[in-house]
């Protein structure tokens, strides 16, 4: 259990608060990116709002290693409710079957197994944001280049396989959705391009593919299905689309990867998702995308991707500001899809490292938390991962490497059509939700404290988590030690 530091009982003056108040009104820089606008949004996706979403996979690895997350004021925050505030509406995160080497070894990269998935889903949820869950069906990583099948799969004949993919993804779908995540849409394999769960035959690829489609399906019927592919200048997505529908496949949404310096020109990525919306009436959105603000690199590990990076295309600044419109500009590529555009994800924009270590405490704290893109047990499973190694995409976060949000964060607030958060009232420290703040609050507080469970009403320091200093703040409350 994280233990909490100790704040000024000041906070607990302010015990009844909008959910989106308490020493934070949303902060707003409507000079830094430009509105963006979906005219022919599909009204009937996503309660009507542009899914504005990023993946924060690594968050919770990250926060056990130590990193801080804070608001527009310097005040540390739970990151999910900056997120919210600043406009994200949809969390995706990636999930693995196994994610260490059986003996109790975490192979890295944010250790995203389903447990993982479920706690990161019931945060989303606490401030009213979907979740996208990213099913890798790997054990690590899976990209374009590599699709290793999990460990317990390596054998198996794929009619075998496709009866592990339906069951995997339903207990994935079961256990998030009782964690309480609100699941909005899954993604059934991540960047296949011609490549899934070993396999490189993409009519055979449909079929396994179909497995989990269907369990999804049998799962909650109004839950997106996404297939995910990277690179739209490659020249093969109509391809991919054609086979797919030839094959008959039941999904909902066409995704891709889209990082604007290796990947071509915005106008390209709009006229091939503009392709198959048109001809195949499915939902076209960018399921990932980052860009650098800064060259600096925060945590001895090196950038994927700085101004010096041989073959990258960078046509923005290498600044917030540059982030800024890159990111808007994706936007608008993806709305001038027309009516089946929807939305876009920005990638790891939290994947950030402790700040003031030495290169050996940072090597020593990705061995045995996992908060890199990889610890040194991964290598016999994954052929890249020859030693551990951290975060090479810090310089493209969303917040600085102290945790303080970036104004290129503002840009998802300027993204339309979007409701306004209603305000939503609720009693800080009325854990039972009674109306009253009394002893037996302060009983299920320390009860969810012993079981490492979160409650937002019983957040007294707003944190994002529950510990020792919530106890002391509701203690001295209900023993009229509150200072004004």
């Amino acid at each position: 259990m994280k233990v909490s530091g100790l704040v000024s009982l000041a906070v607990s003056a302010c015990l009844c608060i909008g959910a989106y108040a308490f020493d934070n009104q949303i902060s707003v820089n409507a000079e830094v990116g430009r509105k963006v606008s979906f005219d022919s949004f599909d009204m009937s996706v996503n309660g009507g709002e542009v899914i504005r979403g990023v993946d924060v996979s690594s968050v919770i690895a990250v926060e056990k290693s130590g990193v801080k997350f804070y608001n527009d004021k310097g005040k540390e925050q739970d990151i999910f409710r900056t997120l919210s505030e600043h406009g994200v509406n949809y969390i995706r995160v990636r999930v693995w079957n196994e994610p260490n080497d059986g003996n109790g070894h975490s192979y890295g990269g944010g250790n995203n197994d389903v447990e993982t998935a479920a706690l990161i889903g019931r945060r989303a949820a606490e401030y009213g944001m979907k979740l996208l869950v990213d099913i890798q069906y790997s054990d690590f990583w899976a990209d374009p280049a590599k699709q290793t099948r999990p460990k317990y799969w390596s054998k198996h004949s794929n009619d075998v396989l496709a009866g592990e993919i339906y069951k995997w993804t339903s207990w994935v779908l079961e256990s998030v959705a009782k964690a309480g995540g609100e699941i909005g849409m899954v993604q059934v394999g991540n960047e296949t391009n011609c490549f899934f769960c070993g396999e490189k035959d993409m009519y055979e690829i449909c079929r396994l593919f179909a497995s989990g489609n269907k369990a999804v399906r049998d799962f909650d019927k109004n839950i997106l299905i996404a297939h995910h592919f990277a690179n739209p200048s490659t020249g093969y997505y109509a391809w991919y689309a054609k086979v797919m529908n030839e094959c008959r496949l039941d999904y909902d949404v066409f995704a891709t990867s889209y990082y604007p310096y290796w990947h071509g020109t915005t106008e390209n990525m709009t006229a091939v998702l503009k392709d198959i919306a048109d001809k195949y009436g499915k939902y076209v959105m960018v399921a990932e995308t980052a860009y650098p603000y800064t060259d600096k690199d925060g945590d001895n590990f090196g950038n994927a991707v700085t101004s010096m990076s041989s073959g990258a295309v960078l046509n923005y600044d290498i600044s917030p500001k540059g982030q800024a419109e890159c990111i808007a500009d994706v936007f608008q590529a993806v709305a001038n899809v027309g009516p089946k555009g929807i939305g876009a994800f920005y990638w790891e924009p939290a994947w950030l490292g402790p700040q003031n270590m030495s290169y050996e405490q940072r090597r020593q704290q990705w061995n045995t938390l996992g908060s890199g893109w990889a610890t040194d047990f991964a290598k016999d499973y994954d052929r890249d991962a020859v030693s551990c190694g951290g975060s090479s995409y810090d310089n493209q976060a969303l917040f600085d490497f102290s945790g303080k949000p970036l104004e290129s964060l503002d840009v998802f607030s300027n993204i339309f059509p979007r409701k306004e958060k209603e305000e939503e009232n609720y009693l800080i420290g009325d854990t039972d939700e009674n109306g009253i703040i009394n002893v037996l609050d302060m009983v299920m507080l320390r009860n969810a404290v012993i079981r490492n469970d979160y409650i937002r009403n019983a957040d007294m320091d707003s944190d994002g988590r529950l510990g020792v200093s919530d106890l002391v703040i509701m203690q001295n409350f209900l023993l009229g030690r509150t200072k004004e």
